[in-house]
């Protein structure tokens, strides 16, 4: 892919989105906000304990907490701290955080970070059989399967750890995960609302 905004992403108005959804940023790395809600203390470094408590705060288990940091931050350290010598405390560096982008996923990040809409309604063009706007768990299970590459072992993990955890968390009564709850995955306002769903809910 090009390192910079396509000529069809500059013809759009910046933004993509339909009625009544936020606009996403064409040519924005939204992969770094996605990531910045992890990073605790705002310094530009997610370290696993911040991953740990960040996963705590959108109502993730402990012992799913505790093996989504660890695989997160083993599995994405290095490549974003291109030239370093190997941390033992497995750092992730937001600014580069798209170098860490795992193949056997949507396409949804162009390879700057960047939001793909048109990858992004091809999601539910395939696979949302049932409603338009939204996958059962046998759509998406069907997702990631279309969307494995050959050989690739760890994408194929990261891909079903990271929209296994999605489906548990914000999939709604009728065990639907909507388009626009996907949508704020990406530029990463699903947290936000899911730490203050979580966090209004132990106040109950």
């Amino acid at each position: 892919m090009a390192s910079s905004p396509s000529s069809e992403n500059k013809n759009l108005e910046g933004v993509a989105g339909g009625a009544g959804e936020k606009p996403i940023p064409l040519g924005e790395n939204v992969l770094q906000k996605h990531a910045a809600f992890f990073d605790l203390n705002k310094d530009g470094v997610i370290y696993p304990w911040e991953t740990f408590k960040g996963l705590r705060e959108i109502g993730t288990g402990v012992l799913l907490s505790v093996g989504g940091a660890i695989f997160i931050n083993v599995f994405l350290s290095q490549s974003t701290r291109p030239g370093k010598f190997p941390s033992i405390l497995f750092p992730i560096e937001i600014k580069n955080i798209q170098r860490g982008k795992h193949g056997s996923d949507t396409g949804v990040y162009d390879t700057e970070g960047r939001f793909v809409p048109s990858k992004f309604e091809e999601i539910f063009n395939k696979h949302a059989h049932t409603h338009p706007n939204a996958l059962t768990y046998d759509e998406l299970t069907e997702m990631i399967k279309a969307n494995r590459e050959p050989k690739d072992f760890s994408g194929r993990i990261g891909s079903v750890v990271e929209w296994k955890i999605l489906y548990k968390l914000a999939k709604d009564k009728s065990g639907l995960l909507q388009k626009e709850t996907i949508r704020g995955v990406y530029d990463g306002s699903l947290f936000e609302q899911l730490k203050k769903q979580h966090s209004s809910g132990k106040e109950k």
